[in-house]
């Protein structure tokens, strides 16, 4: 077998053992599978023969074979009418093998057929999402390189004795005769025979596309993207870098190697992530046709994060009704496939959910949004994920300041400047070094969430118990406000503020590539607004709890903080929700966003043990006060 097409070969053989098994009778399966087949064929076929003569005797009888298998599974497709036309091509590109017909032709036949295989029965070559390269990149030094090495050139330490050795992903003959959709397909497969491993259940679909790009980028001059000529998302996709070449010349080719490699980023705007959510959900009802339940959920819990989830502040402030109404419909597809409910069921959700995607992409534009849209965004996000840090901090900071604890004050401001830094370093290893995902991203804000419930409620609960002055002036005379008190507080502030600002730097970003260059402007204004009114708002609760009596400031804030404790309950449960961790179960409740009240069992009950852990420390801590008193 020939070097450049040996990856494209491994991959198709998991279709041979599929196929041995009568597995791809459904089209969702047969049409793609057979598709790779006819890419394998295209690819390696010209290197088996000569002037009419088997050069390679192994390597043709392994397309003679193929060409079995490929009967097959067009055979077994469901009834349509190209089908005809189909096998009748299949009995032609046969017949040229046969005859030993020159390479170039069969692999022409083989493209031609596989063109109207892909049109035929609606399989996508083309991502939805313009990918990108920079993300791919961090998946590359995360995945790859310990296989590949750090710049491709299959010498990375992990590879040393691999029989066969990791591809050269720079030798440019090989990625040649492989269009993007291939390398995108090995990425989730992996290579049968090697070590190179499958990676659907790691990264999903635009994690894939964007790795994709960036290793076709190893056999690309960046220099050369800005020819004349510029190609479509599709056609770099779907096509070779050696199909422009006979068909344009090697200028042409040139471009469409470094094109492929950083494809124009015209889209990614809130109508281009609705539609990867609409055609992600697809694939999903497919697999669950398929019996594939599994991967039917990930594909769901894939198509909100990486879709709807990122428009999710764009459309509250739009209308928070359409973006309510939406979420559930999603969550409700989900759940039908965690439950097991019929095909039809779950079609039947994915149906409404749809609906109501278009009614949200009507809403939003396509594009970009307006500069109106941009400001308030802008302005919403810091402030709404910025005031439950406020009064966190702003309440820890007024009580230390009004019973004379400035040492503690340091240590609470060491807590929030330390969240900031770990902020600007988890978006800095997001964006260069590692590529958190949906999940990953739902998961940490869940756990950190729940985490910051419990320690805002011991916070609350502390605070009551001092609310009496002869109370704080035991506390004051016991020093317990010394280094484990202090170290408390600085966890608690730092927590406060690293929940809020990971979801911060995320709605931002999204919204950044959503302004577009026109409404970066309006973005960064309606940040720094949200920002003055926070400075303003904490001024005026550190500046009016100055003035309270003791008692009644020690129970405003434990007050303030036991709402926040089930607040932050709600909203960390509803991430892992989000995150696919566990199912939803909606009940007939009201919604209420900013107090983490969600119409959701799960949400819910959360809450309702936050609540019953209240009552439950504050009656405790009322009866130590009495049994205090009476012994006094």
């Amino acid at each position: 077998m020939t070097a450049p097409s040996r990856l494209l070969a491994l991959l198709v053989l998991p279709v041979l053992v599929f196929c041995s098994f009568n597995l791809l009778a459904d089209s969702v399966d047969g049409a793609p599978k057979a598709l790779h087949l006819l890419d394998y064929i295209g690819a390696d076929y010209p290197a088996t023969v000569e002037a009419g003569k088997v050069i390679d005797e192994s390597e043709y009888q392994e397309q003679v074979e193929f060409l079995g298998v490929l009967q097959g599974l067009i055979a077994d497709l469901p009834a349509k009418p190209e089908k005809a036309e189909l096998e009748q091509g299949i009995v032609s590109l046969r017949k040229a093998v046969d005859e030993r017909v020159e390479g170039g032709q069969v692999a022409r036949l083989a493209r031609q057929m596989g063109a109207r295989l892909a049109v035929a029965y609606e399989v996508s070559q083309a991502p939805v999402i313009t990918p990108d390269p920079t993300r791919g990149a961090p998946l590359y030094a995360q995945h790859c390189s310990v296989c590949h090495g750090a710049n491709g050139a299959g010498d990375g330490p992990a590879g040393v004795g691999m029989t066969p050795p990791p591809a050269n992903l720079r030798d440019a003959g090989r990625l040649d005769r492989l269009s993007l959709y291939a390398v995108y397909n090995t990425l989730g497969l992996g290579v049968e025979g090697t070590d190179m491993p499958a990676f659907a259940d790691q990264l999903d679909d635009r994690q894939r596309w964007d790795l994709a790009t960036y290793i076709a980028g190893f056999s690309a001059d960046p220099a050369a993207a800005k020819g004349e000529q510029e190609f479509n998302l599709a056609d770099l996709a779907r096509q070779t870098p050696g199909e422009v070449l006979v068909a344009q010349g090697p200028q042409a080719a040139a471009t469409f190697r470094a094109q492929r490699a950083q494809p124009p980023q015209v889209k990614r705007g809130p109508g281009q992530l609705l539609d990867y959510t609409a055609s992600t959900l697809d694939k999903s009802l497919a697999a669950y046709r398929n019996g594939d339940h599994e991967q039917a959920y990930d594909l769901s819990v894939a198509a909100y994060l990486e879709g709807f989830e990122l428009v999710e502040s764009s459309l509250d402030n739009v209308d928070a009704t359409v973006r309510k109404d939406t979420e559930k419909a999603l969550m409700a597809y989900r759940q039908s496939l965690q439950d097991g409910l019929p095909v039809a069921q779950a079609e039947q959700r994915l149906d409404a959910a749809k609906a109501k995607l278009k009614a949200s992409a009507e809403l939003l534009g396509g594009d970009s949004l307006s500069w109106s849209l941009s400001f308030i965004s802008g302005l919403l996000i810091l402030l709404r994920e910025g005031l439950e840090a406020i009064l966190v901090l702003a309440a820890i900071l007024a009580f230390l300041r009004n019973t004379g604890q400035q040492s503690a004050v340091r240590s609470v401001n060491v807590g929030w400047g330390l969240a900031l830094l770990a902020g600007l370093a988890t978006w800095a290893l997001a964006a260069y070094v590692i590529d958190v995902s949906g999940s990953q991203r739902e998961l940490l804000e869940g756990a950190t969430a729940l985490f910051a419930s419990v320690m805002v409620l011991w916070l609350g609960v502390w605070m009551h118990d001092r609310r009496h002055a002869a109370a704080w002036q035991d506390y004051i005379k016991s020093s317990l406000v010394g280094g484990g008190g202090r170290f408390g507080f600085a966890v608690l502030a730092f927590f406060s503020v690293y929940r809020e600002l990971f979801e911060v730097i995320l709605f931002y970003e999204t919204l950044w590539l959503q302004a577009g260059p026109a409404g970066h402007n309006a973005v960064l204004a309606g940040g720094a607004t949200a920002l003055v009114l926070l400075v303003g708002l904490a001024w005026v609760i550190l500046r009016g709890s100055a003035k309270l009596p003791l008692a009644l400031f020690f129970g405003i804030n434990a007050a303030l903080l036991c709402a926040l404790s089930v607040v932050f309950a709600g909203h960390g449960v509803k991430a892992l929700q989000e995150a696919g961790i566990f199912g939803t179960r909606p009940v007939p409740f009201f919604d209420f966003d900013w107090l983490g009240i969600h119409a959701d069992a799960y949400s819910l009950g959360a809450q309702a043990v936050a609540i019953l852990a209240i009552v439950v420390l504050y009656s405790r801590s009322r009866m130590a006060e009495k049994q205090r008193l009476h012994a006094s």
